[in-house]
């Protein structure tokens, strides 16, 4: 039998992240003909394609003919920034700005996704007017990236997000899910970061979002620019680490909170609140509740396997 294609295309970077997947998974499960690319993760799932190759990329965008593309793909580790300024520059600014040009070329909405590390976390919440003013090196080449999307195609649409968190490969895959294991083990102390106010997003809702915002573009030209999208439950490290804990009924008197803002690694802004009104005035948005979306991410990691039985049975 001839299976039906759908006629709207997405072509998805970063497909084999965390964010990528799931907005891969979200286009695809929604009437789109979506295809993903990654780099190192990529074979057999989706297509292999180095987003420094100028000459690669050109070749997809002009093969495929995507209406959307959601550029996902990024350096996005702060400290990794820190200590490879180059490389991470390469693909956060240079590769995106000539995927916006690309972009420009078939007509398609590219969807940048940049972060609430723009801003320096002094007076949130903040809207898409307000000046960036980024405190680490990360937070400056996103900010660079932003800058050469909207460039090199007016078009082009900015999607701020915080930390994210998700049904992950490996913990480490998340800063949210990477302290499951210090909560799991009880049996000695973990100090936890109380100074840092994040507002943990779960990767479902932005991929919803950045479907919708495509969906509401096809429709309205004058859908462009700059928008941002958060959870909207403020917590520290040591609050989701003990919101973890009890998701799970296991012990957080070993956790401890430390409120004396970190002094190693890049500076973080202490909070960089995103005002996300003007989506949801579009009538854009989605939100999982922390304790959801945290449960089914960490589930199969957890190392208590009765506990499992009890909760799924």
């Amino acid at each position: 039998e001839d299976v039906e294609i759908p006629s709207r295309r997405a072509l998805i970077t970063g497909a084999t992240g965390l964010l990528g997947r799931a907005v891969f998974k979200e286009f695809n499960d929604n009437n789109w003909n979506a295809v993903g690319c990654g780099y190192r993760r990529a074979q057999p799932r989706f297509e292999q394609v180095n987003l420094l190759d100028s000459i690669a990329v050109h070749d997809i965008i002009h093969d495929f003919q995507p209406h959307v593309i959601v550029h996902c793909a990024a350096e996005r580790r702060p400290d990794v920034v820190e200590s490879q300024p180059d490389a991470a520059s390469q693909l956060n600014v240079a590769a995106s700005g000539n995927l916006a040009k690309e972009a420009a070329g078939v007509g398609a909405f590219l969807i940048y996704i940049s972060t609430d590390y723009v801003f320096d976390g002094t007076s949130p919440p903040y809207k898409e007017t307000d000046v960036p003013n980024p405190l680490n090196l990360y937070g400056k080449t996103k900010l660079e990236g932003e800058k050469a999307v909207l460039e090199n195609n007016e078009d082009a649409a900015v999607l701020r997000v915080p930390v994210l968190y998700g049904e992950v490969e490996r913990l480490e895959e998340s800063a949210v899910t990477v302290m499951f294991d210090k909560v799991q083990f009880s049996n000695k102390s973990a100090n936890m970061d109380h100074w840092q106010l994040r507002f943990p997003t779960n990767v479902k809702d932005v991929a919803a979002v950045c479907r919708q915002l495509a969906e509401k573009r096809m429709l309205d030209p004058s859908v462009k620019g700059t928008f941002h999208w958060s959870g909207n439950e403020q917590m520290t490290k040591y609050e989701m680490a003990c919101a973890i804990a009890d998701a799970f009924n296991l012990p957080s008197s070993h956790l401890r909170p430390i409120t004396d803002c970190p002094v190693v690694g890049a500076l973080r802004p202490r909070n960089a609140q995103l005002d996300c009104s003007k989506l949801e005035m579009l009538g854009i948005g989605q939100r999982t509740p922390f304790r959801a979306g945290i449960k089914e991410s960490l589930w199969p990691f957890l190392v208590d396997k009765r506990w499992r039985q009890t909760v799924f049975h």
